[in-house]
């Protein structure tokens, strides 16, 4: 028998934000503090197959988690990001929306941020220049 979905049917507890359609809460295993999900009510694998209603619900409610965020935690940028599908990465066969907050200094070099899924290719400024990237 397959485990529930740990999406599905979440606390009220847990819930940062709602509305009709979709929900925020911070993330079990953040990447930094105040990583946050938006996740769909209804149970849907994929941010492609959600209704546009749905879409447009997840992306409102990022707009209205953002202040909240720097209130609380103050960070340096944001990176927002989609798993979809086990090749991007994706965990959990439910729809979600990361938005993970950053601070300065949390990484030596921040330029490419979301293009490190390929460390290869993420420096592309140095590509460009026709250098070969270097790692770290």
């Amino acid at each position: 028998m397959k485990p529930p979905c740990p999406f599905c049917s979440p606390a009220d507890r847990d819930v940062v934000l709602r509305n009709g359609l979709c929900y925020a809460r911070f993330d079990r295993y953040p990447v930094s503090t105040g990583h946050l999900l938006i996740i769909p009510f209804r149970h849907e694998p994929s941010f492609f197959l959600m209704t546009g209603e749905e879409q447009a619900a997840a992306l409102d409610l990022i707009s209205q988690v953002r202040p909240r965020l720097d209130s609380e935690f103050h960070p340096d940028g944001y990176n927002v990001g989609i798993n979809i599908g086990e090749a991007a990465g994706q965990t959990v066969a439910h729809a979600h929306i990361h938005v993970i907050p950053l601070y300065a200094g949390d990484v030596p070099d921040p330029r490419g941020g979301v293009r490190f899924i390929i460390p290869d290719k993420a420096r592309y400024w140095q590509i460009a220049a026709g250098n070969k990237p270097t790692s770290t």
